[in-house]
């Protein structure tokens, strides 16, 4: 859910236009790794979420996800987490979940000839396609500030939204926007997707997009945006 895939051949050409040679690329929230697979060079991608982190960890490693996952395992697994291994509780809570929202639902869908779709086996095909993307990407598990991150880094942020299903804990939006702002002073190029932001950042990209919100399909459409501090150095003209 949120997935930045479908807007990355639009952000990426923004995000790193004045990447200089050597210069590292860093999210602090990289998710389904989405964009970070689309870059090259130095690379850094960091997750709050544990399961995720082992998931793409042990994919690195050459494991590979089974291509099926029956409701009933779906929901053991999601009742009994700690008696699972944790790559194996990553890959079922997101890659076989509605819109892939951790443990937000058993997948569940037919294709355009009305077949029952296998979520399980396609989440695990996409997998195995994307992980020879992330060879030398350095994958770390922190909370975003707690990361270590090289000077005068490219930093794309993919926050939970104000308003938005996001961390299990709660998000302290004030503490997040303070941080980028420590960040940009420092020297860092920080760039912020959201649909809204503090006065004192502007967006310098917005495309309006639909949302699948459940498993009954209902929509909601929002205007994606693209953040950098205002009068910062990263500053460009859409």
């Amino acid at each position: 859910m949120g997935s930045k895939n479908r807007h990355a051949k639009e952000l990426l050409p923004i995000i790193l236009k004045d990447r200089k040679e050597g210069q590292f690329y860093v999210e602090p929230f990289v998710g389904g790794f989405n964009m970070i697979d689309k870059v090259d060079g130095n690379r850094i991608a960091n997750d709050i979420n544990p399961y995720l982190i082992d998931l793409y960890k042990f994919l690195s490693l050459g494991w590979e996800p089974p291509p099926t996952i029956s409701e009933k395992e779906y929901n053991e697994i999601k009742n009994d987490m700690q008696n699972f291994p944790s790559h194996y509780v990553g890959f079922v809570g997101f890659g076989c979940s509605f819109a892939g929202k951790f443990f937000g639902g058993y997948a569940r869908s037919n294709d355009a000839k009305g077949n029952p779709r296998n979520h399980c086996d396609e989440s695990r095909r996409n997998l195995l396609k994307q992980i020879s993307k992330l060879s030398c990407v350095a994958i770390f598990n922190f909370d975003y500030w707690r990361l270590e991150i090289p000077a005068e880094s490219i930093i794309y942020c993919d926050p939970p939204y104000v308003g938005v299903t996001g961390y299990k804990n709660k998000f302290n939006h004030d503490d997040f926007w303070n941080w980028v702002r420590n960040l940009s002073k420092m020297g860092h190029s920080v760039f912020i997707s959201e649909y809204e932001a503090p006065a004192d950042f502007e967006a310098i990209w917005e495309k309006k997009i639909i949302n699948t919100l459940d498993s009954q399909k209902s929509k909601k459409t929002n205007t994606e945006k693209l953040f950098v501090i205002r009068g910062g150095k990263n500053l460009m003209s859409n």
